[in-house]
């Protein structure tokens, strides 16, 4: 009986120690596994998205807007007082340098952006990062076009393009193709329409981009809603169409010493006076706040009497 047990006990001792190293490479293989699970988690889809949400919180957009609604193109906001833009990361929407439109009053009524021009199919790029709130078709208007809230507060509008190549609510890098450019919607020509906005207010492009140079116009550009129309007007004059306050033919074939004096007639660029129109006002009450005739303001804006101003426009009154 005592060999039994002792043949018992042998057998189950050597079964034990056989069985171990089984068990210490099992442990092994799950160390080995350990750092490979790790680096799955790190990589995987949803933790990145909240790396990137989290990395994206705090920055302008999201304390500018209320909401995010792709139902209209243009909501206006309240603007802030002040607000450091960054520039810094962009992209030239397109490698166009003709401006063939400014900024600001054209044919009787207010032109929101820059006209470009580009070929139909040419490629055209977002122009910072950001999320695509809009891709829709107005044919009256924008024909088929795009909007991108940018994480430094700024919204850009691409319009009268041939195709899109984005889907709403896609996020989208700086130099990311976006669509082509055309000639849809309410345009004589292939061009691309260009805006920058702010809280929905639009902003002259030529703030912040210098097209001619293909470059931004500054790293940080410090906005100031006591001083931008002014600065919008001076940017025409140092950006813009040539034969309409831009650059002279002379200055793009590079000979920019061949200036000709003329006596000055009318108020420079810097001496205009420009006055942001706020709902509810007209013609007529502009002129009484600005102390000019309605007829001065038909005459310097290319307006009609009976023009209805929209809030968020500039007026010239000087």
């Amino acid at each position: 009986m005592k060999l039994l047990k002792k043949f018992i006990s042998t057998i189950y001792i050597t079964t034990l120690f056989l069985a171990m190293p089984s068990v210490a490479v099992a442990q092994d293989l799950l160390a080995r596994q350990a750092p490979v699970d790790k680096k799955a988690k790190v990589l995987s889809p949803t933790l990145l998205k909240e790396i990137e949400e989290k990395e994206y919180s705090g920055l302008p957009a999201e304390d500018l807007y209320e909401d995010w609604n792709n139902v209209y193109a243009h909501r206006q906001e309240q603007l802030p007082e002040k607000l450091d833009i960054d520039l810094r990361g962009f992209c030239m929407p397109t490698v166009s340098r003709a401006i063939t439109s400014n900024f600001g009053p054209r044919w009787g009524r207010a032109h929101k952006g820059i006209d470009l021009k580009v070929y139909i199919g040419d490629t055209i790029r977002a122009a910072f990062d950001g999320k695509v709130r809009m891709v829709k078709y107005e044919a009256r208007g924008y024909g088929k076009y795009v909007v991108i809230r940018h994480h430094n507060g700024l919204e850009t509008i691409y319009g009268h393009m041939s195709k899109q190549l984005v889907r709403e609510n896609e996020e989208v890098k700086a130099g990311d193709p976006i669509g082509l450019g055309g000639n849809t919607g309410r345009s004589t020509g292939s061009h691309l329409h260009f805006e920058t906005r702010l809280c929905g207010i639009a902003l002259n492009p030529a703030i912040f981009f210098d097209f001619r140079a293909q470059d931004v116009t500054c790293d940080v550009y410090k906005f100031r809603k006591s001083s931008y129309m002014k600065e919008s007007a001076e940017a025409n004059r140092l950006r813009g169409k040539i034969g309409n306050g831009g650059y002279t033919p002379e200055m793009v074939r590079g000979k920019e010493s061949a200036k000709v004096e003329t006596k000055r007639t009318t108020p420079t660029f810097s001496e205009r006076k420009y006055h942001m129109v706020e709902p509810g006002e007209t013609l007529y009450s502009i002129s009484r706040k600005r102390g000019v005739s309605v007829s001065k303001l038909c005459s310097l804006n290319n307006l009609s009497k009976d023009y209805k101003v929209k809030a968020g426009s500039t007026i010239r009154y000087e």
